[in-house]
């Protein structure tokens, strides 16, 4: 794809600068501004005063709302100008205001987006951020450079997650929670500061995970949370326990994988 494709709708008052790539069905609303080095794919709507900026890849059948800022630099001390990018897959909406940031060298030089996400007003998506698919980050949602949010997350309003820290697939955070640290798959974590306070069931039960999974699930929280060692150490001692349990599996691999941050608990924060 290069140029901008015949079947683009670009209104009179809209700002395309040369470079750029509009594939096709794109439809681009007054006062928006696409920079000269942004890849628009077919089907993209851009309704009114949206700027995507910098080298910006967006996917398929994107819907971006007013004031939206896509691909600005990273909000970073140690930015020096360096071109550095923000991807974007197909089939993501983002509300009003939202805004998300290309990478820095230090961090790999690239965020990047997932396919089938929703992005409510006024959400952040910091430099290096490495989300998955199907993830929703409601009103006012923040994340801090080098986050990685997993599929199928859902971040409630207001909440805030820490430089560097996991969020794991099918977690749930709860609005204007702090998330400090990592967040197991199918985690439930609320408050300030947040605490595990156990298991996403309404969204393990929608994604038609049966029952008797779930108790299982359940059961392996606990051995690993309540066990006389450390998470860690509990998590790794079970392991052989679950090897026909995809989902505990799952969990028992993300706590045992290298973070930068330590492990959400159900007693950490707790006085």
């Amino acid at each position: 794809m290069s140029g901008i494709a015949a079947s683009a709708v670009i209104h009179p008052l809209a700002v395309v600068e040369d470079g750029a790539v509009i594939g096709e069905n794109v439809k681009i609303g007054p006062f928006c501004h696409v920079g000269p080095k942004v890849t628009l794919g077919d089907g993209c709507e851009l309704l009114s005063h949206v700027s995507v900026t910098g080298l910006t890849t967006i996917g398929r059948n994107a819907r971006i709302f007013p004031c939206a800022v896509i691909g600005g630099e990273p909000q970073s001390i140690h930015h020096e100008g360096e071109e550095t990018t923000l991807s974007i897959g197909d089939n993501c909406t983002m509300r009003e205001g939202v805004t998300m940031n290309a990478g820095t060298v230090g961090g790999g030089g690239k965020t990047v987006v997932g396919n089938n996400n929703l992005f409510l007003a006024n959400s952040h998506v910091a430099h290096d951020c490495q989300l998955g698919d199907h993830i929703i980050l409601s009103n006012n949602v923040m994340l801090a450079g080098h986050v990685t949010v997993e599929d199928r997350a859902i971040l409630g309003g207001g909440s805030a997650v820490h430089q560097f820290t996991r969020v794991g697939r099918h977690a749930f955070i709860g609005g204007l929670s702090a998330v400090s640290y990592d967040v197991i798959p199918y985690g439930m974590l609320n408050g300030n500061p947040g605490v595990l306070g156990g298991l996403n069931v309404v969204g393990m039960t929608r994604a038609g995970i049966e029952r008797s999974v779930i108790h299982r699930v359940r059961r392996a929280f606990k051995q690993i949370f309540e066990g006389e060692a450390s998470a860690r150490a509990n998590a790794a001692a079970i392991r052989e326990e679950y090897l026909d349990c995809p989902q505990v599996i799952e969990i028992l691999d993300f706590i045992a994988a290298e973070s930068d941050r330590a492990l959400s608990s159900p007693f950490r924060g707790k006085n």
